[in-house]
């Protein structure tokens, strides 16, 4: 299973797309690696800059419809290859979620009022999360603060995310 936990980077707009995730110059590329370098540097964001902001990054939260777009499997591909195994959102594309979750790797929806919270309080600051699959917890932390969030996973996306994804669920079931 996949490390959920660690530094959080904020990208504060919705319907951010596979192409922004990953640009589609790049789907021409046969390993995960040589999308590394790549991601989200299309990203219109202000004061947002990829080589900077990314690093030690590995969780994303944002807005509603994360993954927009493609129904491409390299979006989660480049995440997953620069260590974010995570993002949290108030909504996904549905084939983008699903990939995800075929990966290994963990979306969580929250609410509308839930997100603007965590913007309100941690975007900005140097902040972390911890993940307890186990009791479906977040706990964000930034210098004297932190919240718990609840999230719900169905048992099916759990099973895939513990199994690491869909082909590890798939051969120790099949």
């Amino acid at each position: 299973m996949k490390n959920f936990s660690g530094r959080v980077l904020f990208l504060d707009r919705d319907d951010i797309n596979t192409d922004e995730i990953i640009p589609a110059r790049y789907l021409t590329e046969i390993t995960k690696e040589a999308l590394e370098p790549h991601l989200l540097e299309d990203l219109s964001l202000e004061e947002f800059n990829p080589q900077v902001d990314m690093a030690h990054t590995s969780a994303i939260v944002t807005r509603s419809n994360f993954g927009c777009g493609s129904s491409r499997e390299h979006a989660p591909w480049a995440l997953e290859v620069n260590g974010i195994h995570m993002v949290v959102a108030e909504s996904f594309a549905r084939i983008f979620r699903q990939n995800m979750f075929n990966c290994g790797m963990l979306v969580v929806t929250l609410p509308k009022d839930t997100i603007n919270m965590l913007f309100a309080e941690f975007s900005g600051l140097e902040t972390y999360v911890d993940t307890d699959l186990e009791s479906q917890e977040l706990t964000f932390r930034a210098e004297d603060q932190h919240e718990r969030v609840s999230f719900k996973l169905s048992g099916f996306d759990r099973e895939l995310v513990e199994a690491g994804g869909w082909l590890n669920y798939a051969d120790a079931r099949y």
